[in-house]
């Protein structure tokens, strides 16, 4: 990703901020995921029921476990500008128009594409709303594709009166 500085941010809307590295989404992962969701549904956790039973003929990760990883991988492209890391508190708003696309099989790797939509000024505070596709390596579908709005703001006692309205 570029170097962005967060006064530039608004001129980068409507263009991709990077790609994230891959990323193997093995049965560990859909395991643990498994145990702490306490979604243990046989498609995800019963590697020889899904091999004779499931479409897939495999296990497959969870939609949230897909969903979980946009965070993690956009902080990887570093989609937040560099000069709002330490004076900025980041807050996730929402996603907006998630859509499950594919299934990502055990073992499948997945990287993330980001695009920034736009740029909302509020105040000193600032929205990020991205559009962000999880890809499956060799798919010609991603996995998912969802809007994000994400919220850098001041710390406690720097904030401007009024706060981010």
């Amino acid at each position: 990703m570029p170097q962005i500085a967060l006064s530039d941010l608004a001129r980068f809307a409507g263009k991709e901020l990077g790609v994230s590295g891959w990323l193997t989404v093995d049965q560990s992962r859909i395991d643990q995921f498994a145990e702490c969701s306490g979604d243990q549904q046989w498609i995800h956790v019963d590697v020889e029921r899904a091999k004779r039973e499931s479409p897939y003929r495999s296990p497959i990760a969870h939609g949230y476990l897909a969903l979980s990883l946009l965070a993690p991988l956009q902080m990887q492209i570093g989609v937040l500008p560099e000069d709002a890391a330490a004076p900025f508190s980041v807050i996730l708003l929402g996603l907006d128009k998630v859509r499950f696309l594919a299934p990502v099989k055990a073992g499948a790797r997945v990287r993330l594409r980001v695009v920034l939509i736009d740029v909302e000024q509020r105040n000193r505070c600032v929205v990020l709303r991205t559009s962000n596709t999880l890809e499956i390596e060799g798919s010609s579908k991603p996995a998912l594709i969802a809007e994000s709005r994400t919220l850098l703001t001041h710390p406690k006692g720097t904030r401007p009166a009024g706060g981010c309205r």
